[in-house]
């Protein structure tokens, strides 16, 4: 390649010949501004370099699965370790079962553990054991709440039939009154109700649990003998040391896990309570790589970190400093700047911003300036962010009002957002 020439251009190019789309999922820069890299060539603790070798302090934590760090080194050694002995074999190490005895002995609902990859597995899983326990068919599902990628749950229904979706009944989250009568609607064949742990849907501000909401859920599956899960693939640890309700004390059947369970590396989980385990061992789930011992040590070592370190006030703590700090300088350069959800799981909409002019532009002018942060979905803190990575964001946000204050009245509309005001 000659000297000049973009490694990321070279690379969407090349991409676009070979993977439809030129890139999929939610890891698609598509819906993002112009100018946001698709390629990375590597990570540190807080930070990740585009492949270009330009360096982010990173916001994103990889849609949620850097908690401790990037290359945390600890976690790191445990798998390569493990991997030098065995990885994917015929059968399990002796690491699944410490896993799982890990898990169970930190969440206070679980009485055993399953593993699988993604979320979505998990939340599959889930769905599937509700159903073998009750006999039942419908689920209730809060509008707009995501729950991963298959037929059944993604949000984009292309190659998808109406059957895929068949007895999902769908309520307002944190609205008893709908919640009601999606129960009624189920009568005697409701399964499960799914539960975000936060709403923390795109596009839209994030909020918490409404108590008396998650008291009633698990009441209508008290009554009922429906199953109640909490899907907390996205909130899992992040929350809690425990599952995000219990901090409510509301305490789900099953739970869903994922992200950041070993710190990035591949591995998800479905935790149940006890009434529930003959129903877990009935259903048929597998997958060629959901064994491997690499993995779960490194999981089993981010779950030490998790109990042992104070990894959670810390985030709490910085994402408190960032949000008072950004509501600051907003308010300084007279925007309406809403930030919701826990501090440590950040959402950034602008008042009047329908078509995320505003939020585009912000978040284009914090990219020119190293910093990565999203303009509609919920952003992370991890454990690697420190004190003066809050004073260089802090510093970056108050160039970006300043810039957009003096550019938001030629502002047009955000073309790839139109979807949102047609």
């Amino acid at each position: 390649m000659a000297q000049g020439d973009s490694v990321q251009k070279d690379l969407l190019e090349r991409a676009a010949a070979v993977i439809p789309g030129g890139m999929y999922g939610h890891q698609s820069v598509g819906r993002l501004p112009d100018g946001y890299p698709q390629f990375f060539s590597r990570a540190e603790g807080a930070r990740i370099w585009d492949a270009d070798g330009k360096p982010y302090l990173d916001y994103m934590c990889g849609y949620g699965p850097n908690l401790l760090g990037y290359g945390h080194p600890g976690i790191n050694a445990a798998f390569v370790k493990q991997l030098e002995v065995a990885d994917t074999l015929t059968g399990p190490t002796a690491r699944m079962v410490e896993y799982a005895e890990a898990f169970v002995g930190m969440v206070s609902h679980a009485a055993w553990a399953m593993f699988c990859k993604n979320g979505t597995d998990a939340t599959s899983m889930a769905m599937m054991t509700a159903r073998a326990h009750t006999g039942r068919r419908k689920l209730i599902l809060a509008k707009g709440a995501y729950h991963g990628a298959a037929p059944w749950c993604t949000p984009q229904r292309t190659g998808t039939t109406p059957s895929d979706r068949e007895h999902q009944i769908f309520c307002v989250y944190n609205d008893i009154d709908s919640l009601n009568a999606a129960a009624a609607q189920a009568g005697d064949d409701l399964a499960a109700i799914f539960a975000a742990p936060i709403k923390h849907d795109a596009f839209v501000d994030q909020s918490d649990p409404d108590l008396a909401y998650a008291r009633r859920a698990r009441e209508i599956c008290d009554q009922t003998g429906a199953v109640l899960i909490v899907d907390d693939v996205r909130a899992g640890f992040r929350l809690a040391r425990d599952c995000s309700w219990s901090a409510i004390g509301v305490q789900p059947d099953l739970s869903s896990w994922g992200k950041c369970i070993a710190n990035g590396h591949p591995i998800s989980a479905l935790l149940g309570a006890e009434h529930l385990r003959k129903a877990a061992a009935g259903i048929y789930v597998t997958g060629s790589y959901w064994y491997q011992a690499a993995p779960m040590a490194a999981g089993i070592e981010t779950l030490r970190l998790i109990r042992e370190t104070d990894y959670l006030e810390h985030t709490v703590r910085l994402g408190q400093r960032l949000r008072d700090g950004l509501a600051e300088r907003a308010d300084a350069a007279g925007f309406g700047f809403r930030q919701t959800g826990p501090v440590q799981m950040p959402l950034f909409l602008f008042d009047d911003d329908r078509d995320q002019r505003f939020g585009f532009a912000w978040c284009s002018h914090m990219l020119d300036q190293g910093v990565y942060m999203h303009p509609w979905h919920n952003m992370f803190l991890c454990a690697a962010m420190t004190d003066a990575d809050i004073d260089l964001t802090l510093d970056a946000a108050e160039r970006a009002f300043t810039r957009l204050r003096k550019e938001a009245p030629t502002l047009g509309p955000v073309p790839k957002m139109q979807f949102l005001v047609a």
